[in-house]
């Protein structure tokens, strides 16, 4: 009996996948629960499961983008397990050439660059392997059935080409020919001219397509301010101890602005709305989405209601949100949704710029590097540490009157923090 195996549910936002790789072979027989193949959505990957033990018979090939519904392969139910050769049915001339496969595999290998008889890399293992030029090959899976890891990839360490000996003429008599090149003979480009192409991952085409249609289909808009950074970071540097000891995790930058927002959003509920058709939606709760780079690209995490969290389990959640990021393992749930977006290009080193609106979202908060900079402060020129802040917005929803006091008052939150701890 054929069993038809089909692309599952994945989430109401999710409507294709990609067949990102198989794991398993056709004609293969598959035991129930193992592992078919990768699955890739625009927000994670994914791995789909047998229902039944059978023989697999593949239908989608690697690369192909496949609706929820579709059908990947076939199980073939009605086949029975093969049976495992024992020792003593092993016949001497089987074990003989064995081993002369083996001895000439182990010859063929180059020194340093062993083959292994290796499971196929996860996701991230690959990445890191394409990054390093290395073949899975040449790496020693650690995981279940020999898999790849992340661990493995990144321990794994290319074989260096052992230098060439200078040629050495077998005949003292014959003379050494000139290497010098014919006029007529183009020099050779300094320099490697080496080329790479790689397919798209769905992710990336997909925060490709929705960043083309936020610009087309929104009056964006950025506004921007400084930030005199000198108070929070006086406050940080004075509690951060204590705060480690008492609640496990470090003080940083994002919380104070976390909370800034969540208070800002609540004055003015515009910049944490969304347009729904010809209808406008206003949140009474905060989601604040994290943008954070990943092996696989930039993803946004949501922090969900924001607004009645301290600073600590802001950080706290951050944490565990960009471990969980770097890490590959970020469900669905864990990146849906979202009323407002924080992104920080200050660690990247960025002094200035524009973020792109995370639709549905109607407005996004871009942090910066922190600089030494001159301001006028009580009448004279003082060097203080200086932030930008940029607010890019959907015009259609938030008046510029609201997008410069909802980032003014998030300005005045962060340079006068006491206020902003204690609500006022």
């Amino acid at each position: 009996m054929a069993l038809e195996v089909k692309i599952p549910a994945l989430g109401e936002s999710i409507i294709e996948v990609v067949i990102a790789k198989w794991l398993k072979k056709d004609g293969d027989f598959v035991q129930m629960d193992e592992v078919l193949c990768e699955l890739e959505t625009d927000k994670a990957t994914m791995e789909l499961n047998a229902e039944q033990a059978g023989v697999l018979k593949i239908i989608a090939a690697e690369g192909a983008t496949l609706a929820i519904g579709d059908v990947v392969c076939s199980l073939d139910t009605a086949a029975k397990a093969p049976a495992e050769a024992t020792p003593a049915e092993a016949t001497p001339t089987a074990a003989t050439d064995t081993a002369s496969d083996g001895a000439s595999a182990a010859a063929a290998a180059p020194a340093g660059q062993q083959t292994y008889a290796s499971g196929h890399p996860s996701p991230a293992a690959a990445k890191i392997l394409a990054e390093k030029g290395m073949e899975a090959s040449a790496v020693a899976g650690t995981g279940k059935d020999g898999r790849i890891t992340k661990e493995d990839a990144l321990k794994a360490e290319a074989a260096v080409p052992e230098a060439a000996a200078p040629a050495v003429s077998s005949s003292p008599a014959t003379p050494a020919v000139s290497a010098v090149s014919s006029p007529a003979t183009p020099a050779a480009p300094a320099g490697e001219r080496n080329q790479r192409r790689e397919r798209m991952s769905q992710l990336r085409k997909t925060v490709a397509r929705r960043l083309v249609s936020v610009k087309n289909e929104t009056a964006m808009l950025t506004t921007f301010n400084e930030v005199n950074m000198g108070p929070v970071m006086e406050l940080r540097g004075k509690y951060k101890d204590k705060f480690k000891e008492k609640y496990g995790v470090g003080l940083g930058f994002m919380s104070f602005f976390t909370k800034a927002v969540c208070l800002a959003l609540q004055e003015f509920p515009a910049v944490n709305g969304l347009i729904d058709g010809e209808e406008l939606v206003y949140n009474d709760y905060c989601d604040i989405s994290i943008a954070v780079s990943a092996p696989r690209g930039l993803v946004v995490p949501v922090i969900r209601n924001a607004e009645k969290l301290g600073l600590h389990e802001i950080e706290a959640e951050v944490g565990r949100l960009a471990k969980r990021a770097r890490e590959n393992q970020l469900t669905l749930d864990e990146m849906t949704g979202g009323t407002f977006t924080i992104t920080n290009g200050g660690v990247f080193g960025s002094m200035l710029s524009t973020p792109i609106i995370n639709a549905p979202q109607s407005a996004i908060l871009g942090m910066h590097n922190i600089v030494e900079r001159p301001i006028a402060l009580h009448g004279e020129v003082v060097i203080r540490p200086v932030m930008y802040v940029a607010l890019s917005y959907d015009h259609r929803i938030i008046d510029g009157r609201e997008s410069v006091s909802f980032l003014y008052r998030v300005k005045e939150y962060l340079e006068d923090p006491a206020r902003m701890l204690m609500g006022i």
